[in-house]
């Protein structure tokens, strides 16, 4: 197995600035946004654009949640390992709100249908969007695809994308592993 750095923490950083500047250009002033990190992964990048947005940009108010989608996958009780749910911690109402999905790397675009689905459980959102720190391009079975994306990587058939953060592992850096 061999991996090749594809991002160091000063990439990962300059990717999250830019994302947080994009997101400024679409909501301004997030009165009717909210931004909800996918568990287990998306937390993190979810986390750090809402710190970035309020100590970088001085954006005051976030609405900022972290959405389970282990029983609205479509593989839910297929494999046979058992899957262990996060918790879902939304304290708001996504009624009427442009929410903004955020997952740390987009593959074959199951995760996000499974987000879609469970986001329905706590109203109906004016507007959906998606945010991905990576795009895994040539890997999908649904078509999906974010409006904001940090890095495009055409990653092929035994390559698996490594997302490592410093709250996590002890370091932020992302791989690209050959199996």
């Amino acid at each position: 197995m061999s991996q090749k750095v594809l991002l160091t923490s000063k990439e990962i950083n300059i990717i999250l600035h830019r994302l947080a500047c994009q997101l400024l250009e679409n909501h301004l002033d997030f009165r009717n946004t909210a931004l909800i990190g996918l568990q287990p992964r998306g937390i993190y990048v979810a986390q750090r654009l809402a710190d970035i947005l309020q100590q970088d940009y001085g954006v005051k108010e976030i609405e900022l949640g972290f959405l389970d989608i282990t029983f609205y996958r479509d593989d839910f009780r297929r494999g046979e390992k058992p899957l262990t749910a996060s918790t879902t911690e939304i304290e708001f109402i996504v009624e009427g709100k442009n929410v903004v999905l955020i997952d740390d790397v987009l593959y074959t675009g199951r995760s996000i249908r499974a987000a879609l689905t469970a986001i329905q459980s706590f109203g109906r959102p004016n507007e959906i969007e998606l945010l991905t720190l990576i795009d895994r391009r040539f890997s999908r079975h649904l078509p999906i695809q974010p409006n904001y994306r940090g890095r495009q990587v055409d990653a092929i058939n035994e390559e698996k994308v490594k997302v490592m953060w410093a709250e996590n592992e002890g370091e932020d850096k992302i791989y690209l592993v050959n199996r």
